[in-house]
């Protein structure tokens, strides 16, 4: 999450779709980049208005991507969190201590991917919550929907709208490496993110 006073535009960081590419773009080229006090980097729209008010008159945007893939993402990035925990990662530590109430539950389901859906999206509320709902405020939603899937085209709205000049390329911060998401999937665990990301499917048009 990020926000420009000066240009009255406020960044939605929804997990697992670039977000942390694109917060470092802005701490790195906005001049008056800042973060909404008492919020986290995730917080979503809704609770951002409410933190701040005055927010609701900006131009917000947030970036989704495929269910799908973001789930496949998701549980990369915990295994490799918990691989490196596992090895005595100084970082993991801190993070772990920092906010157990995130990695402890994301790392728990490290050992499967079908534990990780299955039983994942019942016990660890993060991994439930569909992007549309962290993109609205009652009837209203951001007014510019960014997809992973288009990032650099997508981005450059974003850049617009902060003054800067467009791009031919962004590398991203924090990526994953894993095969094409299709892969990891059965019957049931391809239900099951149908089922739990029905609202985003249902927003932005994504199959399977």
């Amino acid at each position: 999450m990020r926000v420009s006073d000066a240009h009255r535009v406020l960044f939605v960081h929804v997990p697992k779709t670039g977000g942390s590419t694109l917060d470092s773009m802005i701490d790195e080229e906005v001049v008056d980049a800042r973060k909404v006090q008492g919020c986290t980097r995730h917080t979503g729209f809704a609770r951002l208005i409410e933190a701040e008010p005055e927010l609701a008159s900006y131009w917000a945007c947030g970036f989704v991507r495929n269910p799908f893939a973001r789930m496949v993402s998701w549980w990369s990035m915990a295994v490799r969190f918990g691989e490196r925990l596992d090895a005595g990662g100084q970082l993991q530590k801190r993070k772990m201590r920092r906010h157990p109430e995130i990695w402890e539950p994301l790392v728990r389901y490290r050992d499967s991917f079908d534990r990780f859906v299955l039983e994942g999206t019942q016990e660890v509320p993060r991994l439930s919550l569909p992007q549309v709902s962290l993109l609205s405020a009652g009837d209203r939603q951001v007014e510019f929907v960014g997809r992973l899937e288009n990032f650099v085209a997508d981005t450059n709205v974003l850049r617009e709208r902060l003054g800067l000049e467009p791009i031919d390329e962004l590398p991203r911060r924090n990526p994953t490496s894993h095969g094409h998401y299709s892969e990891y999937y059965d019957d049931a665990t391809r239900k099951r993110v149908a089922e739990v990301y029905a609202p985003d499917i249902e927003a932005f048009g994504y199959t399977f």
